[in-house]
């Protein structure tokens, strides 16, 4: 094959190789050593030991994270996405896929808590709280909110008649105020656990209702990963030492900021509620959820336990992730009926 031809016609000579320049010498050098196998294998050498020293610096950063707040960062992310994912697309596609998500999530939470309260020498009986659990969020979710409260009146005074009937068949002595702080627990955890959940599926069965649940679960998760980050960067004034001594008010302050901005683009873009609204959404969310957080914390340090459970990795037990969701449904179940006569049809 020939070359080309030049503008006037005819082809430029190549000039003879010892007129070339030394800079073109050395670039031609350079390309045919970059395509040789040591080049090759010293630039991925490199490659590697930048990746290394990337990796390394990330894992004594997560260390240093875990060492203050006990918890496997890189874990935790892994496992919050993954439940994040079901529970978006329950929501966005099947709400019974949800209904059942909840009811698994509901158990683990209340077998963990009985197992917690057992340990502790509380007496409870785990499959009767159980069952009447399962029952009290299926009657959230398909039957009528006054048939409701009849249902959870039933399933409270059924647990406490089962718990009486139980320590007389058992005759071992226990003590008055020790039988009455059973009874009191018995009611505590279904009213704790199911009923609370069971709010989020009366919200979730309304029309409409998923996109309020994605809602108020976003703006729970957004509150508690500013809360973590700030506390984390800026936290320096304890918020309750004697309940939760790694609580602050920097950390709050940062868990407000995060639900606001949340709740405003979600009252704005999902909702279809005025950006005001929002800050009424983000601000009721923050203040239940920090009161569900600083509630167990109360229940946990009463126990003598860290955590509920280990189950989840990076986050201990279930219900140590359901703490700030589950008095959050009641703030959005109420703001649903409030705020629903400003959704922009």
């Amino acid at each position: 094959m020939t070359d080309a031809p030049g503008p006037g016609g005819s082809v430029p000579p190549e000039p003879p190789p010892s007129r070339r320049s030394a800079a073109d010498v050395r670039r031609a050098q350079a390309a045919g050593e970059a395509g040789s196998p040591s080049h090759m294998r010293a630039a991925r050498a490199e490659f590697e030991t930048h990746v290394a020293h990337a990796r390394a610096e990330f894992e004594e950063a997560n260390e240093r994270i875990k060492q203050r707040t006990g918890r496997d960062l890189i874990v935790a992310i892994a496992i919050g996405l993954a439940i994040g994912a079901v529970v978006i697309a329950s929501l966005i596609f099947y709400k019974w896929i949800f209904v059942i998500f909840a009811i698994a999530a509901m158990s683990l939470g209340v077998f963990e808590f009985t197992r917690a309260l057992l340990a502790a020498g509380r007496r409870v009986d785990v499959i009767p709280q159980l069952t009447c659990g399962v029952a009290l969020l299926l009657s959230g979710y398909f039957l009528p909110l006054w048939l409701h409260w009849i249902v959870t009146i039933v399933v409270v005074v059924f647990l406490i008649v089962w718990r009486l009937l139980a320590q007389m068949i058992a005759h071992d002595g226990r003590t008055y105020a020790a039988v009455v702080s059973d009874v009191l627990t018995t009611g505590f955890v279904q009213l704790y656990v199911p009923f609370l959940g069971s709010l989020a599926l009366i919200l979730l069965a309304r029309p409409g209702g998923e996109w309020w649940v994605l809602a108020f679960i976003i703006v729970t998760v957004a509150a508690d990963t500013g809360a973590y980050g700030a506390g984390l960067s800026f936290g320096r004034h304890p918020m309750a030492p004697r309940i939760s001594p790694k609580k602050t008010w920097e950390g709050f302050a940062g868990s407000l900021v995060a639900a606001l901005i949340a709740g405003v683009l979600l009252a704005i873009y999902m909702l279809g509620l005025p950006w005001w609204a929002g800050l009424i959404f983000g601000a009721a969310i923050t203040a239940t959820a920090t009161i569900g957080d600083l509630g167990e914390s109360m229940i946990k340090r009463d126990l003598g336990i860290k955590d509920m459970s280990s189950w989840l990795p990076g986050h201990g037990g279930v219900l140590d992730r359901l703490d700030s969701i589950l008095p959050s449904a009641t703030a959005a179940l109420a703001l649903s009926y409030l705020l629903a006569p400003l959704v922009v049809s």
